[in-house]
């Protein structure tokens, strides 16, 4: 796990100090693992896959990176459930470590499904990242990337006897998340709008904030059984209750940091007063660190209308 977040931090970097290296996609391992029923979690580089594997064929929800295309192909293959090919990709947002394989299963025929905000986003390209010191810039992607269907509020797929479901929930990790319902196997894919890392990247260039990733969260809390499987964006398996422990922390440092705007602090206050210590043991890592998701946590509420009066001091 430590390996994938210097990786993604490494992509995902601040503006000066730190440069986007070129990883060996060639030492990756795609591992497969079953979830529920036909649904596995495959890991290697970037955000998780979840795959529905069945004598209908494949659906995958998001795809890493480009080189690791013919690894989850195999990996996919060395299940022996079905020689069928991936029908379907969808995309959870449009991040590169999540869409980076939709060119390559496009030219092998399958078909690339995302909430219309990702189609845009991935075809202009441009720069993202939490309002000041993360940073990321995608160029515009190749056509062949580039999702065929699109969707506003939400998409069924039909496949391997699950009704597979893409709701969209706005302005959340970004503006274009769709999180992925498996009802009959019991298994939800979250995207980044959950993750295992630490403390979450908010792509508020994007359209993310954090009102609408705690909003988007508690709406799915609320459709989900308690034993339901929950695949995060990054991280391993989770369950229902550490993504109730997760949207805790995200209210509590969201209000934390509310009551300081209320009290007329700058960013630089709030980071010198260390507003965010008591959850920073468990949720400070090396790609979003606590100044920089005190940061996230400020511009988002400031450019939500909790627009503070600032000292500079």
């Amino acid at each position: 796990m430590r390996t994938t977040l210097i990786v993604l931090g490494s992509l995902l970097c601040a503006a000066a100090p730190c440069q986007a290296q070129e990883q060996d996609f060639s030492k990756v391992e795609v591992k497969a693992t079953l979830v529920a029923g036909n649904i596995y979690l495959l890991q290697g580089s970037g955000g998780n896959i979840a795959a529905s594997v069945g004598e209908d064929g494949i659906v995958l929800v998001d795809d890493e990176f480009a080189p690791l295309a013919p690894k989850i192909a195999a990996a996919l293959k060395s299940l022996g459930i079905t020689d069928k090919p991936v029908r379907y990709v969808i995309n959870t947002h449009y991040h590169f470590d999540h869409t980076g394989g939709n060119a390559p299963f496009a030219g092998e025929g399958s078909t690339v499904i995302a909430h219309d905000n990702v189609r845009s986003r991935m075809a202009a390209g441009g720069t993202g990242g939490n309002g000041g010191s993360v940073k990321m810039t995608m160029k515009p992607a190749d056509g062949a990337a580039l999702p065929v269907i699109t969707f506003d509020h939400d998409v069924s797929v039909h496949l391997n006897g699950e009704d597979i479901r893409a709701l969209h929930f706005p302005a959340g990790h970004t503006d274009g998340d769709a999180i992925i319902f498996f009802p009959k196997a019991n298994v939800v894919h979250m995207g980044d709008d959950y993750v295992r890392y630490g403390f979450p990247f908010i792509d508020v260039d994007a359209g993310g904030s954090a009102a609408g990733m705690i909003k988007a969260c508690e709406a799915v809390i609320e459709k989900l059984p308690a034993d339901v499987r929950v695949i995060p964006g990054h991280g391993q398996l989770s369950s229902l209750a550490e993504l109730r422990e997760y949207v805790a922390m995200l209210k509590a440092t969201r209000d934390v940091v509310a009551r300081a705007l209320k009290a007329g602090k700058s960013l630089a206050q709030m980071q010198r007063e260390k507003l965010l210590a008591p959850w920073s043991p468990k949720y400070a890592g090396d790609f979003i660190s606590a100044d920089a998701f005190l940061e996230t946590l400020y511009n988002s509420l400031s450019q939500s209308g909790h627009t503070p009066f600032v000292r500079h001091n």
